[in-house]
Parts: structure tokens; C-alpha cells; sequence
């Protein structure tokens, strides 16, 4: 919000002039030099106090500041405000509020003048738009390319450390770019505390605040707005370096995949429930982490990250911005680097943990690990669950007939190994007790039927085949699930905790041949 402070004209008032050129003339002069001024001196003419205010931004400008609150509310609630005038401008609203002691008639000049220069100002903007969204386009890619340097040099601000980027997606992305975009009024004047930068990439709104490493929660606060105005969904990451880009830019996006209409905006530290990772031990979790890691670098750990955070090869490589091919076959590749079957649900929530695990104290070879730490220890939130089993064909006996050794630490000789963990990480009481609240008091048929739809990553029609029911009884069952655990089953990492908490509570078998039936397929409870 912009300000300055109104001029003193005198006692006789402006309105003395009865044809107002005077009164034209003065409010011409303010409006070529800002829009602030012109507020500012349409206060002066009144004697009173003028805001013009935005539906998404607030006020845009007020003169004087005090007057910024008064302003909106008039704007929002006219019949409360009778000695205000109100006019549209610009696509906000001009609100004047004059002197008593102000003629009507001059207020209404005032506040004619005053709306008719700001839509010519909106006008020139408009023309010049088009341009300047072009440019910041072009400077989002080069930041995506790794030119940090050469976008920090355009923007003029040489102290430009942190991005926090923002990814929207709706049907009504075109309206919520122009809106966002008038509310946010970017510039890239140098020498600014934050710079915003705004583009369409492939159909999606990107947002990246280029700053100093201080976020204030301006853009954030604004990026709501939009989003609950036109039913946008968004995923936010950041603030992270500069030169981790395109590490915010595949976090925001897996971040939007867990967005609903009741939580429209989520940040990527929020994915997953921060519930199971606290409880772990940290020093054992870090070391099986690491050895599990090692065959990968950074860039292969955040693509994995990336994959199990949204869910599905197609999510990832919109995401990360590659061809569903190419994320298929990196994926086939680390599979075969890492030795595991990534298309087991256990493996693939060891592996969720072990990314979000944080780096070992004092191990100098974690170069892999330094990675996941990045990605999940410090921005992506904490581990969405561990288990305590082998893969999810097996039917363990128990915690410890799973460990590869005891008291955290691996049978020399016996590589740690994604389909188990080592012993002494999820054989606590903490643990059991965090999963028996997760998943307790979940009736058996919803249980075993819950258990086998995870198995299946989610996919209703082979989880009712191998069940032997419908797929609209499955998926009301499935709803009944989200329902009593509170949980959204939507979001990929609250899956695979899910599937670590049921394994870890399992008492009886879960297998679909447990289900309860009275012949054919029909279900009886028990």
C-alpha cells in the first residue's frame, strides 16, 4: 500500500473554483506523476481522506495511511459508510470520504475526475501488460534453467538470496493471473526488498518471490485470496535458495496435488503427517537411511521424493516438468540402483522415510543422504510413516523377525535393505502407541478392506477384485475409512503412513480371504 500526505490548501477550500478547471487541472498533474499522488491530492481537494482498494489486495493506496481500514470496510460495506462516495476504478473501487464542510457537487467532481484518470492509467498498464508478462516468463524459465545469476543481474537487486515459489492450477487460471497480477502490482525496479515474479507455464499459474531470504507472507496471503476467489488449487515451497529452483518448483507441485476445495493452498513442508519421524531414534533411522541412499545422487533422491509425493508417474513428470516416459524409465533405473522393488507399497514408504530422513552426525560420506536431507529433513516436513515389516506379500510374524539386527544397528555382513528395517527404529511403545491412534477402532471388513486398497496404491478396481466385491462397495467403504480416521486419502504420503500404521497394529490376517461373506459376495458383518 502506497501513501502520502495530503496539502493543506487553505480555509476557502478548492471548490471556489465553480468551473474546476482548476480542480481538473491539479488532479491531471498528480496522475501523470503516480497513482499514490493521485489519491493523495483527490484527499486534498475533499479535505478529507480517499483509498483506492482492491477486492484481492486491499487497499492499493491511502491518503493518509490511517484511513487504509476505513477505506476497505466502506468499499466492502457502503450502507455503513453514508458520507462516503464510491466509485469503481480500474477494476477496484475508489473511496472518498470528504470534509463536511465539502459541497457535494465538488466531492462528486472530485470523484469523477479522479476514477476517470485511474482507468486511463489502468489503460496504459493494460498495453504495456502484455509485455512485461512476457518478461517475467522468460526470467521464471532462465531461474528453472539455473541462471539464477543472470535473473539476479535483471532485477538489479545484487542482495537477492531465497525463492518461495507457488504453483496454481484451476479452470479459471487466465482471470486469476490478471487479477493476481493487478493486485500484486509487480515491478522490477531494482534495489527492492523482494521482487514477484508471475508467468503461465504449460498451463499452470507460477508464482516465484525472489527476496532476501525474509519472507513476509504478503504474496502468500494474496495467493489465498485468488485461490478461494476462483476455485484455484496451489502448492507452495519455499523459501530455499536461489539456485534450488527447480527443487521448489517440483515441491510446490507436489505439494498442489494434496490441495482440496476445504484446503486450497498447501505448503510442501506440510505434506504428510510430522507424527512417526519424531519418535525414531535418530542416530539408527540416519545410518539405515544413508546405506539405503547411497547408490543415489541428489537429483535421482528428488525425483524419487517428487514420484512418491504426488502419487503417480504422470503427477511427477508434470511436476518436474519431463515426459511420463522419461520419469518411467529414471524409475526403472534407481529400481535397479537400489535393488528393490519399487512397486511393493511397503518398499515404497521405507523409501518415503529414508528421503526424509536427516543426515547422520558426523558422517562425512552421506553425500546421497545430504540430498534427502534437503528435500524432506528441513523443507518437505517429516517422514509420513516407517514400518516394521517386509514387503506387503509377506505375512510378518513379529517386529523382531523382521530386523536385520538389534539396537538400530545392521548384522555385519547383511546390507540394509529397503523391504526391511533395522530393529530397535519401530519395536517401541511410542510408535505402537502413534499407530494404534491412527488406525484403532477401524471395524475388521474396513480394515482388511482399507489394507488391500493401499496394496493397491490406491486403485479401486484390481483392490474390489482381489476383495471379491463391487467397486461402489469398496469405494464407500473406503470413504467410511477417510471418514472415521480423519485423514485425506487423497494425499499420497498420508497413504503410505497409513499402510506402515495398519502393519504395524496387525493382530490377525488382513488379507481379503479374512473378509467376512455369507456366500458369493455377499458381505456379512461380524
Amino acid at each position: 500500500m502506497s501513501n502520502q500526505g495530503t496539502t493543506d490548501h487553505g480555509a476557502a477550500g478548492p471548490w471556489d473554483d465553480r468551473d474546476g478547471r482548476d480542480t481538473a487541472g491539479r488532479l491531471l498533474r498528480a496522475a501523470t506523476g503516480s497513482g499514490a499522488g493521485l489519491i493523495a491530492e483527490a484527499a486534498s481537494l475533499v479535505q478529507g481522506w480517499a483509498v483506492l482498494t482492491d477486492p484481492i489486495a486491499g487497499a492499493v493506496y491511502s491518503s493518509p495511511a490511517a484511513a487504509a481500514a476505513d477505506g476497505v470496510h466502506a468499499a466492502s460495506a457502503p450502507q455503513e459508510h453514508p458520507y462516503s462516495v464510491q466509485l469503481p476504478a480500474a477494476g477496484a473501487v475508489l473511496v472518498l470520504t470528504p470534509a463536511p464542510a465539502t459541497p457535494a457537487e465538488h466531492t462528486g467532481r472530485v470523484a469523477a475526475t479522479t476514477a476517470a484518470l485511474l482507468e486511463v492509467r489502468g489503460q496504459r498498464a493494460a498495453e504495456l501488460r502484455g509485455e512485461q508478462m512476457r518478461l517475467h516468463t522468460t526470467l521464471l524459465r532462465l531461474l528453472l534453467a539455473g541462471h539464477a545469476g543472470a535473473v539476479v543481474d535483471a532485477l538489479g537487486g545484487s542482495a537477492y538470496s531465497h525463492v518461495t515459489v507457488y504453483r496454481l492450477t484451476g479452470d479459471d487460471a487466465p482471470a486469476a493471473h490478471l487479477v493476481l497480477w493487478r493486485a500484486v502490482r509487480p515491478t522490477l525496479a531494482p534495489h527492492a526488498d523482494a521482487c514477484t515474479l508471475l508467468g503461465r507455464l504449460d498451463g499452470e499459474l507460477v508464482v516465484a518471490e525472489v527476496h532476501r531470504g525474509a519472507d513476509d507472507g504478503r504474496i502468500l496471503r494474496l495467493v489465498s485470496r485468488v485461490c478461494e476467489r476462483h476455485g484455484m488449487l496451489a502448492g507452495m515451497a519455499g523459501p530455499l535458495p536461489l539456485a534450488e529452483m527447480s527443487t521448489a518448483y517440483g515441491d510446490a507441485a507436489a505439494a498442489r496435488h494434496s490441495a482440496t476445495s476445504a484446503h486450497r493452498i498447501v505448503p510442501a513442508d506440510a505434506i504428510g503427517a510430522p507424527r512417526l519421524a519424531p519418535l525414531l531414534p535418530v542416530a539408527p533411522y540416519a545410518r539405515w537411511a544413508a546405506s539405503v541412499l547411497r547408490p543415489l545422487d541428489p537429483a535421482q533422491q528428488h525425483l524419487l521424493l517428487v514420484w512418491l509425493r504426488t502419487g503417480s508417474k504422470p503427477r511427477a513428470a508434470a511436476a518436474l516438468g519431463l515426459s511420463a516416459g522419461t520419469v518411467r524409465a529414471r524409475i526403472r533405473q534407481l529400481a535397479r540402483l537400489l535393488g528393490a522393488d519399487l512397486g511393493d507399497a511397503t518398499v515404497r514408504a521405507h523409501l518415503l522415510l529414508a528421503l526424509r530422513a536427516p543426515a547422520p552426525a558426523g558422517v562425512g560420506e552421506g553425500k546421497g543422504e545430504g540430498g534427502a536431507e534437503g528435500e524432506g529433513g528441513q523443507r518437505s516436513g517429516v517422514a509420513p510413516g516407517a514400518s516394521t515389516t517386509g514387503t506387503a506379500s509377506a505375512a510378518p510374524a513379529s517386529l523382531g523377525t523382521l530386523a536385520s539386527g538389534s539396537g538400530g544397528a545392521p548384522v555385519p555382513g547383511s546390507p540394509d535393505r529397503l523391504d526391511a528395517l533395522p530393529g530397535g527404529l519401530l519395536d517401541t511403545g511410542a510408535v505402537r502407541a502413534w499407530a494404534g491412534g491412527l488406525v484403532d477402532g477401524l471395524e475388521p471388513h474396513l480394515r482388511i478392506a482399507l489394507t488391500c486398497w493401499l496394496r493397491h496404491h490406491a486403485r479401486t478396481a484390481p483392490a474390489a477384485a482381489e476383495l471379491h466385491v463391487h467397486r461402489t462397495t469398496l469405494t464407500t467403504w473406503i470413504g467410511r475409512c477417510a471418514d472415521h480416521l480423519a485423514q485425506n486419502l487423497a494425499d499420497a504420503t498420508v497413504r503410505a503412513e497409513l499402510h506402515l500404521a495398519l502393519r504395524i497394529t496387525r493382530s490377525g490376517p488382513d488379507d481379503p480371504a479374512a473378509l467376512p461373506r455369507r456366500g458369493g459376495r455377499t458381505y456379512r458383518r461380524l
